[in-house]
């Protein structure tokens, strides 16, 4: 990676209750840190990443009454309480403590989530999914249960799914036993194996890592975004954007699209964008 102090990160998160429900299960999340203090960040923007940390989380609630909006809201606002200490591990050279931090973050918010599902009645099968990016000067890691998605589309063309879909489904899309159309119309799509709590006793975060540069972009999103979006047309809004839309944040040209295409879910999106000296940036993410 070259200079960290020239690369730049620019994001835009939006999220969206779509058109049949009233209420949104989605969440997400967007901060910077450092070894002592973290900040929110807004819903669009760019910054420096030569002095702190990012971290981009998207997460899909489930339960009864508006128990799934409290999840999702629980999963994101845990992610708070690890990370200063995380960066002082990254700032001391500790490459290993990420898959460590990553795993007991995901473990404490699970074991949140099954207590309150315990305790209250409300709460009984209260689960989340989450998809979390955090970006370091040299590379992007990431954690995932559930069904929301990371996408990485590397500067040079193409557009890769990082995060495995926790579902039968998902693991015969893998295997190559369905093809995108099938997964997308199977009976069983919605099934998860594994989200944060909803009674589930045990959980396998998928934990990796990515090197990138200048000119790559990564998307997190829900399933909401999905289901009104080929994988084709994601890249096609990310890259190609219509000329009315350029001006638009990538975030909002996606929602929009996938409000115009389904909305019978909750859908968010996180667009992030690496620019640097090497390749200016082409369109704001």
């Amino acid at each position: 990676m070259n200079d960290s102090a020239q690369t730049t990160l620019h994001w835009s998160g939006l999220s969206h209750c779509g058109k049949v429900r009233t209420n949104n299960e989605d969440a997400f999340l967007a901060l910077t840190f450092d070894g002592y203090e973290l900040s929110y960040l807004g819903k669009v923007g760019e910054a420096s990443l030569g002095k702190a940390d990012y971290v981009f989380a998207v997460s899909d609630g489930m339960g009864g009454a508006k128990s799934g909006e409290f999840a999702s809201r629980i999963a994101i606002e845990k992610i708070t309480r690890l990370l200063p200490r995380a960066f002082r591990l990254s700032a001391a050279g500790m490459k290993s403590g990420f898959n460590d931090v990553l795993q007991e973050l995901f473990n404490s918010i699970h074991t949140a989530l099954l207590k309150l599902g315990q305790s209250y009645e409300e709460c009984a099968g209260m689960g989340a999914t989450l998809t979390l990016a955090w970006i370091t000067p040299e590379w992007l890691y990431f954690a995932h249960i559930g069904d929301s998605r990371l996408y990485y589309l590397p500067r040079d063309g193409g557009l890769q799914q990082l995060s495995h879909d926790h579902s039968q489904v998902g693991w015969m899309r893998r295997q190559g036993q369905l093809n995108e159309r099938e997964a997308r119309n199977h009976p069983r799509r919605n099934v998860l194996q594994q989200v944060l709590g909803a009674s589930s006793q045990f959980i396998d975060p998928q934990i990796g890592a990515v090197a990138y540069q200048p000119g790559d972009r990564f998307l997190l999103c829900s399933d909401g975004l999905i289901d009104g979006l080929w994988d084709r047309e994601l890249e096609e809004i990310i890259r190609d954007p219509h000329p009315d839309q350029v001006h638009e944040p990538g975030a909002t040209r996606l929602i929009t699209q996938a409000l115009e295409s389904s909305g019978r879910d909750n859908l968010t999106a996180v667009l992030i964008e690496i620019s640097g000296p090497c390749a200016p940036s082409k369109a704001d993410a």
